[in-house]
Formats: structure tokens, sequence, C-alpha cells
């Protein structure tokens, strides 16, 4: 079997759609394909970009184009709609949220999900809530700080259960109300990044520089939807050899 032939048939078994982590797991296992480099991965993401045959519906998420009008209604309303709809903008979130909890497994983190999110479907496939290690928020200090900041979208923990990263993916919202819950975190050495379209890095640095946020101004970093992608795959590259982790 040629090596795209079997690309194809892994997105066919994954429903004709998939990011690449999931991609990557399922291509690597189909028998009698004979990929001849030491990074096949390389090869089923250059065979997505450069083939006819598929299509890119967010970046790290690719379908088969005779799927496209057989996709889940969320999905289809992603590829198909310009506008920014309701409908697309819970998928982007959605999308995004699960992309930083697959990426903190993969590290070794204990992720966490908001409870209301809990329930979110991260391309119709799974729960956010189910991909996340937990769903309650773990009491790492004061309650009333602890309560403040149960909302962010996106938690890493430590094994010690204190909180390593945290991630705001601000598609369309204010910027400023992640940045308040980042405050609370001030005195902890906790990495702390807004994830949003590259068009809003300028409105993010002129409310991050607004003398609110003074102590957390060199605390915070402005995440892209490709940068976040370029650290997906990074992090996906290092987890190659292990494809029980893509899912």
């Amino acid at each position: 079997m040629k090596q795209y032939e079997a690309v194809i048939q892994a997105l066919e078994e994954l429903g004709g759609y998939a990011t690449l982590g999931e991609l990557y797991a399922a291509a690597l296992k189909i028998p009698d394909v004979k990929w001849g480099t030491k990074t096949p991965c390389a090869s089923i993401r250059r065979i997505v970009q450069k083939h006819e045959e598929f299509f890119k519906i967010r970046p790290g998420l690719w379908a088969l184009k005779k799927y496209k009008d057989k996709l889940p209604q969320p999905l289809r309303a992603a590829v198909q709609t310009s506008r920014q709809s309701e409908e697309v903008r819970r998928f982007d979130h959605t999308y995004y949220q699960g992309l930083l909890i697959q990426m903190g497994n993969w590290k070794n983190y204990i992720t966490y999900v908001p409870a209301q999110d809990k329930n979110r479907r991260f391309l119709e496939k799974q729960t956010l809530g189910s991909m996340a290690k937990k769903t309650d928020m773990p009491c790492f200090t004061y309650p009333a700080i602890v309560n403040r900041v149960k909302s962010v979208d996106v938690i890493w923990f430590n094994n010690r259960e204190l909180p390593k990263s945290v991630f705001e993916v601000e598609h369309s919202t204010d910027i400023k109300n992640s940045l308040i819950k980042y405050v609370e975190l001030a005195d902890f050495r906790t990495d702390m990044t807004i994830v949003a379209d590259a068009r809003r890095k300028r409105e993010f640095e002129d409310v991050l520089n607004s003398r609110a946020f003074e102590p957390i101004a060199r605390l915070v970093r402005f995440w892209s939807y490709q940068k976040l992608f370029i650290s997906y795959e990074e992090e996906l590259a290092l987890s190659a050899f292990n494809v029980s982790d893509f899912s």
C-alpha cells in the first residue's frame, strides 16, 4: 500500500476527519506500508498538505474532501460559514481548548477544564471532561483565589497540584476579563497565556500595559492560533513514538 493510500484509509477509519495526532496514530498502525524514514509523521503531514484528497478545517485538523458534506454539523459550519456565527465561535473555542488539554496530557501535567465546559464535545468525538484529568479545581491556595480562577479555560497543574500553566482562549470575548483572573496568580510561579487570533495581539498589548495589570505584565504571553499549533506540533513530535498518547 502506498503511503498516501494509508493516510486516506486512516482518515476514513476516523470518520473522515481527525487531528494530526489521531491521524499519525491511525496511519502508523496500518499494515503493509513502507514509510522508509525515521520521521513518518513528517511524511504524513506532507501528504495531507500536498495531496488534493485532503483539506484543512483548522490548524492541526484535516479531513477528506469526499467527506466534506458528511461532517458533523459543527464541523460543516466551521468549513462552510464565512461569518463568525455563535456555532462557529463555540466550535473554535472548544477545539483550541482540546488541543491545550492534549498538550498538557502529553507533558504529564494534571490537566483541568472548568466544570461548565466539561460536556462540550471536542470534534464531536469526546467531551473536554473526558480528555482532562480534572474538572474539579484543586484547592491549591486560599478559597477566594481558587474560586476566582476556577473558570480559566485550561490549567496544567504539576504533580503537587500547583498551577504550572494557565490558558484563556479569547476567540471573541474581552481579554481584560482573562487578565483579571491572572492577577490572582501573580504570586505563583505560573506561566500565563492568552490564546487568540493574531489580529488581537495589539489589543492584548494595550490592555496588558494598563497599570491595573502591572503585577503580571512580564508574566503573560500571547499565542496566536498558529503559535498554538506550532507548539502542538512540537509536543506531538516529542510523543511521536508513543502512539497511545495521541488520542
